[in-house]
């Protein structure tokens, strides 16, 4: 478990959680993640002995003002925020109660393409509001333990409203997928259980709760209606470009003093911000290969890694086309993951 905290259980051996020890026992109260620590989790999956996962708030790092958006979008990240900071106001004072009765918090959809500043988005928020952060992926909450995948989703629900923290689910769609309608094994079943354990937390939810994904298609109708905001990430613009040109190249970087910041802008149209910091890191290294007084990025080495990321994204990897399925995007538990099973048929 993670350093500095104990377990506690009841009674009854099925509720774990986990509490900060005291300064009586000479640990300090709360832990903290390492610096650059990515992920707000520590521990393993319960079952077979090991550990239940817990989830650390951790303080986030990075403000709005650095996030680089395009104006409309950054309009609707605006209104996300109004809508948490004015929340007793619009549903207590002005009577919103009366027409949304059960809503208790508020929940986020962020998605678009990879590289868009969605995470990064979800972290500012955070930071906008005073608040902690807790991340979770698909990998913290997912078991092959039937019922334990219920159980972690609850526990980052209760870590959340311990600590007041802003909880971000990333790659959402694999968390907020559909739920299946023919159910021929248990696998199918312990899907639907996991889907209905998140709807009802999220009713019972009073804090800001975060979705990021690149696949919206993929969320179950229930889970849409509940997101009070959906915000669609889009590949930057001209200008956008532009302005992440001028934020991304470090101050210590060694750059071509006359390296055109509006010509990189155009040059990389189509590509994200995620790709140009990728563009930016390969583009050093070259440099850095150089040495000397070559040792410089130069617009040309920016140029040829633009070109390789803009191959990547058109050569590498795909989307779901329009259509498909949502059953066919959840994952499945293979037959050996299910307990009892006597392994892969043959």
């Amino acid at each position: 478990m993670p350093g500095g905290w104990k377990r506690s259980t009841e009674t009854d051996g099925e509720k774990l959680s986990y509490e900060p020890r005291t300064e009586e026992s000479g640990h300090a109260e709360l832990p903290h993640s390492p610096a650059g620590t990515p992920r707000s989790w520590d521990g393993r999956q319960s079952g077979s002995g090991d550990t239940a996962p817990h989830y650390i708030p951790e303080q986030p790092r990075r403000s709005l003002d650095e996030v680089v958006l395009p104006d409309t979008v950054r309009q609707r990240v605006e209104l996300a925020l109004d809508l948490v900071a004015h929340h007793t106001l619009l549903y207590d004072t002005w009577g919103l109660r009366s027409i949304d009765p059960h809503r208790r918090g508020t929940a986020l959809n962020l998605y678009g393409p990879s590289g868009t500043g969605k995470s990064l988005c979800a972290e500012a928020l955070a930071h906008r509001l005073g608040r902690p952060v807790i991340n979770v992926d698909y990998a913290q909450i997912e078991s092959k333990y039937v019922g334990d995948t219920p159980k972690n989703i609850v526990r980052c629900f209760e870590a959340a409203r311990e600590h007041g923290a802003v909880l971000v689910f990333d790659e959402a769609d694999s968390i907020l997928g559909s739920r299946l309608s023919r159910v021929s094994q248990s696998a199918d079943h312990a899907v639907n259980v996991s889907r209905a354990v998140m709807l009802q937390q999220l009713d019972r939810c009073e804090g800001l709760v975060v979705f990021t994904t690149n696949f919206p298609r993929n969320y179950d109708a229930a889970f849409v209606r509940r997101i009070l905001t959906h915000v669609q990430f889009e590949l930057p613009d001209l200008e956008t470009l532009h302005r992440l040109w001028e934020q991304l190249l470090p101050e210590a970087l060694p750059v071509d003093p006359g390296l055109d910041r509006h010509a990189l802008a155009r040059e990389s149209a189509g590509l994200a911000g995620g790709d140009l910091v990728n563009v930016i890191t390969g583009a050093a290294a070259v440099a850095a290969r150089r040495g000397g007084e070559s040792g410089v990025v130069t617009a040309v080495d920016l140029t040829a890694e633009i070109e390789s990321a803009r191959r990547a994204r058109d050569e590498v990897g795909h989307s779901p086309e329009p259509g498909t399925p949502a059953e066919d995007t959840v994952r499945r538990l293979s037959q050996a993951e299910v307990p009892g099973s006597l392994g892969p048929s043959l």
